[in-house]
């Protein structure tokens, strides 16, 4: 193993220069408005946690964990997503609030890098949690706020593509019984690889029109039209009582006024094994990753021994900064320049400009200094002399 060179960071992570932490901070300062006006609380939680609680509730693969040992031998890790350690934080510090919880956060989580170019290991998010809440309503409320949050940081072109962990589910296990077959069938979903799973129902021994039931089950998508088509493929009750809530999530959507923003495709499947009803992601135009991922998580809460159903959303900060074409806004950049004798004058201009919302930076003069030179810094140059304060 070769020794780090002297500016070299470790692979997967990197650095915010002004420029992109500006960005960052405006993306979150936008999002974190609209949570705020939904009602929406910040916590915030440690960066480690003890592998043994947040680790083994984590959805995140164990090898993807950066573990370290402490002092008297725990194992611990850097938080690989942020809502196990919400759930441990509802389950305990806030156990006698009043639910439902509606709570929210800015964090980084950190993964092992994976094989693909380009993937980070540490990862920026703003997300939200609603918490204590089970009906179709809740859903679509974590929708309609994902929605507003898109559109806080002007992203133009975009979609929430939903669907609901019950309708692959039950329609893959009224038509296949082996249950390692189902798992595969759903994991070349999940990594939208079509052309391996159109492969493997080709392989299996299954009836053409069955073959064709699963093809075609894929195939509907776009709007609630679809959801009668869905019924007249399955008797299945679990795809039925997905259906349902799905027709209920859209109709509050209706109420919203934000439809048109969401598209439903029953093919959608989610990374984490945690969801357990409604699965979302939302893209922009010619992102080819989403921006933002969601659903429910209703059993979740029972590692911490505190049964609650819960929704959420979460942020995928890294790419909204690429995606947003708002550039940050800052005050009026002043370089403020004076001499030895008049530097109280100085510092008292540079007081009263800074509490009306200006940046100032003071510089006493030098003879080898020549203001001019720093107008590439600054949006105005002034001078305090005995006589006042003049442009350079």
């Amino acid at each position: 193993m070769s020794k780090p060179r002297m500016f070299e960071k470790p692979t997967g992570f990197r650095d915010f220069p002004p420029q992109l932490a500006m960005k960052k901070r405006m993306i979150e300062e936008r999002v974190q408005t609209r949570f705020e006006r939904w009602g929406y609380q910040e916590v915030c939680t440690p960066t480690l946690e003890f592998f043994d609680i947040v680790g083994n509730a984590s959805a995140i693969p164990e090898q993807k964990m950066f573990k370290c040992i402490d002092r008297e031998g725990n194992t611990l890790v850097l938080r690989p997503d942020q809502t196990a350690p919400i759930a441990r934080l509802v389950a305990s510090v806030l156990k006698h609030e009043p639910l439902p919880l509606r709570l929210f956060y800015h964090a980084s989580v950190f993964r092992g890098q994976e094989h693909e170019a380009g993937r980070n290991a540490e990862f920026y998010q703003s997300g939200v949690e609603l918490i204590g809440e089970s009906g179709a309503e809740a859903d679509a409320e974590v929708l309609a706020l994902a929605v507003e949050a898109l559109k806080a940081c002007e992203i133009k072109a975009f979609q929430l593509t939903v669907g609901h962990v019950g309708l692959l589910d039950g329609f893959l296990r009224e038509r296949i019984e082996d249950e390692a077959v189902r798992v595969n069938l759903k994991e070349n979903l999940g990594r939208r690889d079509m052309v391996s799973f159109r492969g493997q129902v080709q392989a299996l021994n299954l009836e053409a029109s069955v073959q064709e039931e699963l093809i075609s089950f894929l195939r509907l998508k776009e709007d609630r039209k679809q959801f009668k088509q869905i019924a007249s493929l399955t008797r299945s009750s679990v795809v039925m009582e997905a259906v349902h809530h799905l027709e209920g999530v859209w109709s509050h959507l209706e109420d919203y006024g934000l439809s048109s923003y969401v598209a439903f495709d029953p093919g959608l499947v989610g990374s984490l094994n945690y969801y357990t009803g409604v699965y979302f992601e939302g893209y922009a135009a010619g992102q080819g990753f989403p921006l933002l991922s969601g659903g429910r998580y209703d059993r979740l809460l029972d590692c911490f021994h505190r049964s609650l159903p819960a929704t959420g959303f979460a942020l995928k900060t890294d790419r909204l900064m690429e995606a947003c074409p708002a550039t940050p806004v800052r005050p009026v950049k002043i370089g403020l320049f004076y001499r030895p004798e008049v530097k109280k004058q100085a510092i008292e201009k540079a007081r009263q400009w800074r509490d009306e919302g200006f940046i100032v930076v003071s510089h006493m003069l030098t003879k080898q200094m020549n203001p001019a030179s720093y107008a590439g810094s600054f949006d105005r140059l002034l001078m305090v002399t005995e006589g006042g304060v003049q442009d350079v």
